[in-house]
């Protein structure tokens, strides 16, 4: 039989990208109305009646970015209060967690960072989403994957040439996830360490260059060393 997955977040936009992979698993994408994570008996009860042997959680507030500034309180519901009550149902069912955070969490300046280098988020996004950390942190059986990724194709028509990160699509990320199910911890996963315009110039040769600093710290890339030896 095939092994089970609920996958919450299954409407965003790395979700659709999962969902068209070939894998060897039963996922199941349930809705809101289905799985509210803002409500411990409504994960709880979709939990056992699909007893799955692990949980995706990949929902959350994301976009805009200002939201975080402007509504603590939202942020703090879907990121921090919501995470907590999946590691609160899956530590209830011993069900391995793997929960999508972010490599915002670490400060940005020197980059190239490993997973085991302090953290200090540099916008309100990210303070969110290590609070979740926090909680799944508590739960042994589980997975933390801090990841940058962005849609394809890379939309905009300026990029920023004073930055470097890890920029990865999506769709390369829903590849690789499922060689990462089995693993603990933390894991940093993203691409080359490169400027944001090195990047997106590889699709869009025409991209026109230009400054991040009044939006990002300058380095805000991670070392992905661990992520190459699991999936090699």
């Amino acid at each position: 039989m095939k092994k089970k997955i609920i996958f919450t977040g299954g409407s965003g936009r790395f979700g659709e990208e999962f969902k068209s992979i070939k894998n060897n698993y039963k996922v199941f994408y349930p809705t809101k109305k289905e799985l509210n994570i803002l409500s411990k008996k409504s994960i709880i009860s979709y939990i056992s009646k699909k007893k799955p042997d692990y949980f995706i959680h990949a929902a959350g507030l994301s976009r805009p970015m200002s939201i975080h500034d402007t509504n603590i309180k939202k942020s703090i519901e879907l990121n921090i209060i919501g995470t907590s009550n999946v590691v609160i149902a899956c530590s209830m069912f011993k069900l391995k967690l793997i929960y999508f955070s972010t490599g915002y969490v670490y400060p940005g300046l020197k980059g190239n960072y490993k997973e085991h280098d302090a953290v200090n988020p540099f916008n309100k996004y990210a303070w969110s989403k290590l609070g979740g950390e926090s909680s799944v942190k508590l739960y042994d059986n589980s997975l933390i994957l801090r990841l940058i990724m962005c849609e394809e194709p890379f939309n905009h028509k300026i990029a920023y040439n004073d930055i470097k990160t890890n920029f990865i699509f999506h769709k390369e990320i829903a590849k690789i996830l499922p060689k990462l199910l089995k693993q603990k911890g933390i894991i940093n996963v993203g691409g080359k360490i490169q400027s944001i315009y090195n990047f997106a110039k590889q699709f869009n040769p025409k991209i026109k260059k230009g400054s991040g600093k009044h939006y990002f710290p300058s380095n805000i890339s991670m070392n992905i060393s661990k992520l190459k030896k699991i999936i090699k």
